[in-house]
């Protein structure tokens, strides 16, 4: 689907906040899904994830214990997020502030934010907070390539504002997706930083394929390890 992705413009993009290129000529459909590539996309989502769950368990029991250890609270942070066609579901990911806010109000995680404990700290900056989100992937709600979800309040912020913000409901969200590994994350001081992601959000939902999703895990790994705009 996106052949003309290249390493250059991928490397531009992820040293900065939101790459200079428009996403359209950065990623761009040269691909068509095949009948069967629905079925292949979920099956990779349970296998993967269901294999990370039982090689991860003892690491995830560490991490569930340091976050109870060190601050009062539950283990895990749950949060209403719209999935596929607008379906909400329960989001889960371990508590990494001494908030857990799911009203109409909810204010984005900020550098240096006051509401992250020590630990919650840590485990945002790898990515390890999101670890939860595998049960998502298992039991359908998510998958492991796909747009980020996002609060429901945000949803219906960022909706009024964007006009094509609800295509991203075409496609099942992601632990990852094409604007994480293009550096669009971290915290969202104006509109056009939202923007930037549905754009690729939706360049992604409209010409996905199997291969596509491969690359996308492939490219998310050095930008865990780089921390990318993570806090």
């Amino acid at each position: 689907m996106f052949d003309s992705l290249s390493n250059q413009s991928l490397a531009a993009a992820s040293s900065r906040t939101a790459p200079a290129e428009p996403v359209d000529q950065v990623w761009t459909p040269a691909f068509r899904r095949g009948p069967g590539s629905e079925a292949c996309k979920r099956a990779m989502d349970v296998i993967l994830a269901g294999g990370a769950l039982l090689v991860l368990l003892p690491a995830l029991l560490m991490i569930a214990l340091a976050v109870v250890v060190e601050s009062r609270g539950p283990v895990l942070f749950r949060q209403r997020r719209t999935g596929r066609d607008g379906k909400v579901f329960t989001i889960l990911k371990f508590r990494s502030m001494t908030v857990t806010e799911d009203g109409e109000k909810i204010a984005h995680a900020s550098k240096n934010d006051k509401r992250v404990t020590r630990v919650g700290a840590f485990i945002r900056a790898t990515s390890l907070d999101e670890l939860p989100q595998l049960l998502n992937v298992v039991m359908g709600d998510m998958s492991l390539v796909g747009p980020r979800p996002h609060a429901l309040a945000h949803d219906n912020h960022y909706g009024a504002l964007l006009p094509r913000y609800s295509e991203r409901f075409a496609v099942r969200p992601g632990l990852t997706g094409l604007a994480q590994i293009l550096g669009l994350r971290g915290e969202i001081h104006q509109l056009s930083c939202m923007a930037r992601r549905v754009e690729a959000d939706v360049q992604y939902a409209a010409g996905w394929t199997f291969r596509d999703d491969l690359l996308i895990i492939w490219r998310t790994v050095p930008m865990i390890l780089k921390r990318v705009n993570a806090y």
